[in-house]
């Protein structure tokens, strides 16, 4: 089932999520519908709060990212073939590598895209959709994707990396989206 992504502005969105149990109820139709919501979405990660739920959980596909990449771009990203999967009460092990800069955009926060500087590498461990605990080390574009989501079942949203001013010129828009005056092709769930 496709479900309704939560516009910026909604308090979940600056929770840290709470970690989940194999017993969290009715986990795999929520992972499912998940998949759904961020591929009907155009989504390449989709975190639980930005489907109202304040856990720990993301699903993400950077695969048709780099699928999509001419041969010169995925030179810049020779050893990140891509990753999709589930991830549950993830923690970052490690941080690693130069920062760089990548243009970023985030389906709670949609039409407004920012250059966002992020280390070029992460070790993490989570658990996936059969709780098996896995640790992994990913780079490029797909690091990127895991930070971005990460970053939502900490509380933050891209748009906390950018200086105050290029912020303070996002007001109205960021305002107008927590309002609903923006107009998507996807359900969005907005702040009365």
């Amino acid at each position: 089932m496709v479900l309704p992504i939560v516009a910026f502005g909604n308090p979940v969105l600056r929770k840290v999520g709470k970690e989940i149990t194999p017993e969290y109820p009715e986990l795999n139709k929520l992972i499912a519908d998940m998949w759904e919501t961020m591929y009907n979405s155009n989504g390449v990660g989709l975190a639980a709060p930005q489907i109202n739920r304040d856990i720990r959980l993301f699903v993400m596909d950077s695969i048709q990212i780099i699928d999509g990449l001419d041969e010169d771009e995925k030179n810049d990203y020779p050893e990140d073939r891509g990753y999709k999967g589930v991830f549950i009460n993830a923690k970052i092990k490690e941080l690693d590598g130069e920062e760089w800069i990548y243009n970023e955009g985030c389906l709670s926060i949609p039409k407004i895209r920012e250059d966002i500087l992020r280390k070029e590498k992460v070790t993490i461990t989570f658990f996936d959709e059969v709780f098996k605990e896995r640790s992994l080390t990913f780079n490029g574009i797909t690091a990127r994707v895991i930070l971005h989501e990460y970053d939502h079942i900490d509380g933050k949203l891209f748009i906390d990396y950018l200086k105050p001013l290029k912020k303070s010129l996002l007001k109205r828009k960021l305002d107008d989206i927590s309002k609903g005056k923006i107009s998507v092709d996807y359900r969005m769930l907005f702040n009365k």
